[in-house]
């Protein structure tokens, strides 16, 4: 046979493709690892392996290929396709076409199920929840035994759902989920599993199931010897890509698949596994070749084709520093080129301001704003800069997480400044109210009609008699209000004040208090280059960083648009310019994601994920001051930081070592006028006389 088709692999994609292939459909293919390097080529690599066997006599219908994405799995047929009509001819189209068991995991999972569901005691017309429909089940229960009249802070429905699928998807006990993971949970143990177990009666009662049952059930049916044999023998080849992602439960469905590895192939890199916050677990893809007697095949592609050398060396050294791996070293022909460079600026402004300069003379050198990204440990990490490119009019798009003037708790802060400039403002008047305890729509309502009523609107606040349950709360909003009202602080003291009040009702509301507590400081540093409590708040009313991603110059206005995005959401991306902020320790690593060797692990994987997004030029951002908080009054309110442990001395050869200037640039202040008072009212008049 014409194998030309695989010439243009290079010689270990080769091998990944050929393994076990005999011309006879290879049923028997031996388990095969392809540990895939970033910018190897992996999604090539599959779609041939695919082409390869279909080519070779694979049946088509027999063969399961599960991705994490429905695109990902339509552009999978794609490249087969293409593949396959180079030796095939015409008639790809339809051979390809009975490539009828390639999609999620998820999505198999219903599909196997709805076809077993007599013999595994559903009904075959089950309904399926999304994760808001689950939440609003779950609350449901929730109330129903009592819990949501507890006086006492149970978890929202929202964690209520994300123990539960954690539990699921990692194969857990619950003691050992809330230890690790909600450990703000732990006294309510007992009380999870009576809400667990609640919901899956219900759930059950009504014929739904949700979003983690379509693995469980699987995994469940699966413990059946007659029902895995009858599953698993309807499929001769398994192919799963993306293998570091996958969590325990779907590595358990595969293992109870193919016990023996026959015909099985996963693909993925352990230095990419990144999503552990979704349950996913880097020791499915370090112990596969483990699970087969004789253990399964290796093939490692190193080769890779996105970035030049300089940059590859600086992401092999930092990750070669990993505890646990598969060893490999990427190359690249593209030998030439400009180390990474690792730039420490003043703070985070200057940070941000750096940033745009880059951004911009990479414009002016021919490089499209879209060919460039800006990459963050967090989404709130971006805030400054979202700023910054908002007041230079230059458009962004920002993927993962929420725009950061438009999540719930920072608008909940705002809403109390403005109430303060203004107490008649209905809109943000009701948001601050409905934040206490004991006020709901009713007793808002009054308040805010005693308020318009009356010529002294806080006097009318302070006369208001609240429900009993409010009136702790009540007298706290009162003493803050008249703080900020009578100018009691300097700007930007009175938004620290502010957020003092909002803390604590902060944690009542949200079960992740400690990391929206960051976006709130990031806040106040925002606030601090404003003159005055009005002018910030016209300032974001007037040129609105909540515009932040598709509002600020949105790719709707503007064709092209600079990306800003979590490391986590740049996954499987790539640009010619990449610049990584905040490369310090307590931002990578978070400080939230020390308290183990193995989260440690993963934030080193995290920065790796980021530097190997860069195709020609790599920038590391390490501001040498932070905002902080909990100082007094007169003392500094920033403090030093230090470059990512990373990125340790025995690697700073690696990289070209720059400084921005530390000097702030600040807009020089006006001088009073000399000139007479203008009556602007009166020119305006007179145009019209």
């Amino acid at each position: 046979m014409n194998i030309a088709y695989l010439d243009r692999l290079n010689q270990r994609q080769r091998q990944a493709v050929e393994h076990g292939v005999t011309g006879d459909g290879s049923a028997g293919a031996p388990p095969l690892l392809i540990i895939a390097g970033a910018g190897s080529g992996k999604t090539d690599t599959l779609a041939h392996r695919v082409a390869h066997l279909l080519v070779n006599g694979a049946d088509p219908r027999r063969i399961l290929l599960m991705t994490f994405s429905r695109r990902a799995a339509a552009e999978m047929i794609r490249r087969v396709e293409r593949i396959a009509r180079r030796v095939i001819g015409d008639s790809a189209q339809a051979f390809v076409g009975s490539l009828s068991w390639a999609g999620t995991f998820h999505g198999i999972g219903a599909r196997i199920l709805r076809e077993q569901a007599g013999q595994i005691g559903i009904e075959r017309d089950f309904t399926i929840h999304d994760r808001d429909d689950s939440a609003d089940l779950m609350n449901m229960m929730r109330h129903d035994l009592g819990f949501s009249r507890t006086q006492e802070r149970f978890p929202l429905k929202g964690t209520c759902l994300a123990i539960y699928s954690r539990c699921v998807n990692s194969e857990q006990p619950i003691e050992e989920i809330v230890s690790s993971h909600f450990p703000w949970c732990a006294a309510w143990g007992d009380e999870l599993k009576e809400l667990f177990g609640a919901y899956v009666d219900a759930k059950q009662r009504q014929n739904v199931l949700d979003y983690d049952d379509l693995l469980l059930y699987w995994a469940q049916m699966m413990e059946s010897s007659s029902l895995a044999a009858e599953v698993s023998q309807r499929f001769d080849h398994v192919m799963v890509d993306e293998y570091q992602d996958t969590n325990r439960l779907q590595a358990s469905i595969l293992l109870r698949m193919k016990p023996d590895g026959s015909g099985l192939t996963v693909v993925g890199d352990d230095a990419q596994s990144i999503y552990s916050f979704r349950a996913a677990t880097v020791r499915n893809i370090l112990d596969f070749p483990g699970h087969f007697e004789p253990q399964a095949r290796i093939v490692t592609l190193d080769q890779n084709y996105r970035s030049t050398q300089p940059i590859l060396a600086a992401a092999n050294g930092t990750i070669a520093l990993s505890s646990e791996r598969f060893t490999k070293d990427l190359w690249s022909d593209r030998v030439d080129g400009e180390p990474p460079s690792l730039v420490t600026v003043h703070d985070e402004m200057s940070q941000a301001r750096h940033v745009v300069e880059r951004v911009l003379e990479n414009r002016e050198m021919g490089a499209k704003l879209k060919e460039q990204a800006v990459l963050f440990r967090a989404s709130h990490h971006s805030g400054t800069l979202e700023l910054e490119l908002t007041r230079r009019n230059i458009p962004f798009v920002k993927f993962g997480g929420l725009k950061f003037l438009e999540a719930a708790h920072v608008k909940d802060l705002l809403a109390l400044l403005r109430f303060v400039e203004n107490p008649r403002d209905r809109v943000t008047g009701f948001r601050v109210l409905l934040l206490l305890p004991g006020i709901g729509p009713k007793a808002a309502q009054a308040v805010m009609d005693r308020l318009a009523e009356s010529r002294s609107p806080f006097d009318a606040l302070a006369d208001f008699e609240p429900p009993a349950r409010a009136r702790s709360h009540w007298r706290d909003l009162i003493d803050v209000v008249d703080h900020l009202g009578a100018g009691n602080s300097t700007w930007p003291a009175e938004i620290a004040r502010a957020r003092a009040w909002y803390e604590p009702l902060l944690e009542r509301h949200y079960d992740d208090a400690e990391i929206r507590k960051e976006d709130l400081i990031q806040l106040e540093e925002i606030a601090s280059s404003y003159a005055s409590r009005e002018r910030f708040l016209t300032e974001l009313t007037l040129d609105p960083p909540d515009a932040t991603s598709d509002k600020a110059g949105s790719p709707l206005l503007d064709e092209d648009y600079l990306i800003l995005s979590t490391i986590h959401s740049a996954k499987g991306q790539e640009w010619k310019s990449v610049f990584v902020l905040n490369c310090v320790d307590g931002c990578i690593p978070s400080d939230l994601a020390t308290r183990s060797a193995a989260e440690l692990a993963e934030e080193r994987r995290l920065l790796y994920v980021a530097m190997t997004r860069a195709k020609d030029d790599l920038h590391l951002i390490v501001p040498q001051r932070f905002y902080t908080h909990n100082q007094n009054s007169l003392g500094d309110r920033h403090v030093y930081a230090q470059r990512t442990r990373f990125i340790p001395t025995t690697l700073l050869s690696l990289f070209e070592r720059k400084t921005w200037p530390l000097a702030i640039d600040r807009a020089p202040k006006s001088s009073p006028s000399q000139e007479p008072r203008m009556d602007v009212a009166a020119r305006m008049r007179g145009m019209w006389r």
